[in-house]
């Protein structure tokens, strides 16, 4: 079973559950595991011993709007005429 979520990291965030969250894509509902797991069990009546194992493959990270503009290497400007390299 697959299941895709938005992580969404801000560590300034001014409340501390609010600092990691994770959502649906679509619904930006947030899961609560303990749910997840028992619609894979498939939800009948009992007790189960059950192992999960957690594998995060990043399919894309959106970059923030201050983030999109290029990063340029800083120049020094140099006049016309002899350039300050030359020997």
């Amino acid at each position: 079973m697959t299941n895709h979520y938005i992580l969404s990291i801000n560590p300034e965030a001014e409340y501390a559950w609010n600092r990691c969250v994770l959502s649906h894509p679509i619904t930006a509902h947030r899961p609560e595991f303990a749910q997840v797991i028992a619609e894979a069990v498939g939800e009948e009546e009992g007790t189960y011993l059950v192992s999960v194992k957690i594998e995060v493959q990043i399919l894309e990270k959106v970059l923030e709007e201050m983030d999109l503009a290029p990063v340029l290497p800083k120049h020094r400007e140099v006049g016309h005429g002899r350039s300050p390299l030359a020997a």
